[in-house]
Order: structure tokens, then C-alpha cells, then sequence
């Protein structure tokens, strides 16, 4: 049995499903229709919404699901909102909390049934579906890692139906209670960018049983992008298109390499950013500036974006 315990199946298990969302209210009608007609019903959604300055209560309200809508009036970011919404699930009972962003969706209405059964055959504390792209379904939505190789298409894993300790959390992810519990919620400090990195790195160390179901997919925008091949395509490093973006990804990664479990990828970062900001993009200014996140985050200073 994982140590979370996930692996007990009863048919009144609560499932309630958490989603963060901000000044997006069509996508998240989207999220919410999807939710809506799962073979396997969630007992209720939680809503976190980070903008009330555009509310999305009525689209909540509209969606006929069971809720619980909370308006937060400081903008708590991701990692915020889902801590937030994951003690609000575990305070309402939950036995399962399924977590997604809300540009994302789940592809089909058999979603959550799978991921359950996926669960408790092989005795899971966390399971996520296939990630892919919205756009081209054939296509991961983020780079899949096996080994040493990364893979851009879900060609690339056809004879594989469970990918064992890969999850991309909090897009489709689907936590058992017992798990929460044992590794905790997000890090509020980390606002965005790296707060799923944070919890696979706590769920790896306290020996939780957790991976991929291949069979089922979870579409959200393209995420490829961001990720610059280097040195041949050897390598890779991770460049957002919006300075904020940069700004969190960076100073969060440093924070996180300081933590047990990561710090034996500082010295590849330095050298695949080195490369990248001066030999590839040949752009000192924004090495100096990548340079003075990192360090910020090594030392915990979480000043929030300009």
C-alpha cells in the first residue's frame, strides 16, 4: 500500500474537485461543462477565484454543479489559491481532491473514472492523466521526460499505459486526501511557477506512489515553447515570453534548488543558462538578471513581481 493510503476502494469515496482561476471566465465555463458530464460525478467543485473584481460566481452558478465559490480579495496566485482550495476540500471531507488550472479541461467524460480505477489497481497517492495540447491532442501540452529523452508526442509513449513517477500536477491531478495530508499544500510564498514542482519534489521524498495514466488526457494550451533547445538539443532552458513569468520561474527555481532532494541541479542549471542567456541568446543583461533571481530565491526573498 502507498504510504498515503490511497489504495482502500469504497463507493462513497467524496471526490471534490478544486479549481484556481482568474479573469477567465470563458475558459473556465469550459472547465466547468467538462467537469459536468463525468461518467463518475464529483460530489461538489471548489472555485478560487484570485480577480473578484471580475467575479466568476455567475459562471460557477451557471455551470449546475454543486459548489463552493470563494472570493479571494488578495490575488494569492496559484500556489495560493490551489493551498487554499485543497484545506478547503480536505474541511468539507474530501477522500480525493482533483486539482486544474482554469485553461484547462478534461478531454473526455471518462476522465475521472479512469484516473480513479488507475488509483486503486495500483494503489496510488496521486494520479494525473496525459497532458496534452488543446490545440493538437496528438501532441503533449509540456515535455514528457523518460530517462534521459524528451518526448514532444504522445506517439512516443503508444505501447506504455502508466508512466510511473512523472506527474504534471495540478493540471487534471487527482490527490488522495491521505497525501495531502502527508506532504501538505502548496507553498503560498511560491505565487506561480514551481509550486507543482515543490509538491512532486515533497511527494518523492516522503515515499508516495504516484505517475501518469496514459489513458487519460487532460487539454491545456501549449506549453513547449517555452523550452529552448540547446547545445544540440542536448539540453534545454526555459524561457517565458512574459517578464513576470521570468521573474517567478526564475526566483522560484533557485528557492527550490536549495531544498533536499534538488540541489544537485544547480550546477547543470548554471551551466545550461550560462550557455543559453550568453551563447545563445547572447543577452548578458539578461543573464545578470537571471543571475540575481536565483540568488533571491536561494536566500528566500519573496518580493512579489513589479
Amino acid at each position: 500500500m502507498s504510504r498515503a493510503g490511497a489504495g482502500v476502494e469504497r463507493d462513497d469515496d467524496r471526490v471534490i474537485a478544486v479549481i484556481v482561476t482568474r479573469h477567465r471566465p470563458d475558459s473556465l465555463k469550459q472547465a466547468l461543462a467538462a467537469l459536468a458530464i463525468q461518467t463518475r460525478p464529483v460530489e461538489s467543485v471548489i472555485v478560487v477565484d484570485n480577480g473578484p473584481d471580475q467575479p466568476a460566481e455567475e459562471v460557477v452558478r451557471a455551470s449546475g454543479l454543486p459548489h463552493t465559490y470563494v472570493a479571494s480579495q488578495t490575488n494569492l496566485g496559484g500556489a495560493g489559491g490551489f493551498a487554499l482550495g485543497m484545506l478547503t476540500a480536505l474541511a468539507q471531507g474530501a477522500d480525493w481532491v482533483w486539482c486544474a488550472d482554469d485553461d484547462g479541461r478534461p478531454a473526455d467524460e471518462h476522465v475521472l473514472a479512469t484516473l480513479l480505477r488507475v488509483a486503486r489497481e495500483r494503489d496510488l497517492g496521486e494520479v494525473s492523466p496525459t497532458v496534452a495540447d488543446i490545440d493538437d491532442p496528438d501532441k503533449f501540452a509540456f515535455p514528457v521526460r523518460t530517462g534521459l529523452r524528451w518526448k514532444g508526442e504522445r506517439s512516443g509513449l503508444k505501447d506504455d499505459a502508466f508512466l510511473p513517477g512523472y506527474a504534471s500536477l495540478f493540471n487534471g491531478a487527482l490527490f488522495a486526501a491521505g497525501t495531502l495530508s502527508l506532504v501538505g499544500v502548496p507553498d503560498l510564498r511560491l505565487f506561480a511557477r514551481g509550486d507543482e514542482t515543490e509538491i512532486h519534489r515533497r511527494m518523492v521524498r516522503a515515499g508516495v506512489v504516484f505517475g501518469t495514466a496514459l489513458d487519460a488526457t487532460y487539454l491545456h494550451p501549449n506549453g513547449r515553447s517555452e523550452f529552448v533547445p540547446i547545445l544540440g538539443g542536448r539540453l534545454s532552458a526555459q524561457y517565458p515570453e512574459t517578464a513576470w513569468k521570468r521573474y517567478y520561474t526564475y526566483r522560484n527555481r533557485g528557492y527550490l534548488m536549495r531544498q533536499p532532494g534538488m540541489r544537485w541541479l544547480l550546477p547543470l542549471e548554471l551551466v545550461r543558462f550560462s550557455w543559453f542567456f550568453l551563447v545563445t541568446r547572447r543577452d548578458p543583461a539578461g543573464y545578470r538578471e537571471w543571475l540575481g533571481l536565483l540568488r533571491a530565491g536561494r536566500h528566500e526573498r519573496f518580493t512579489p513581481a513589479a
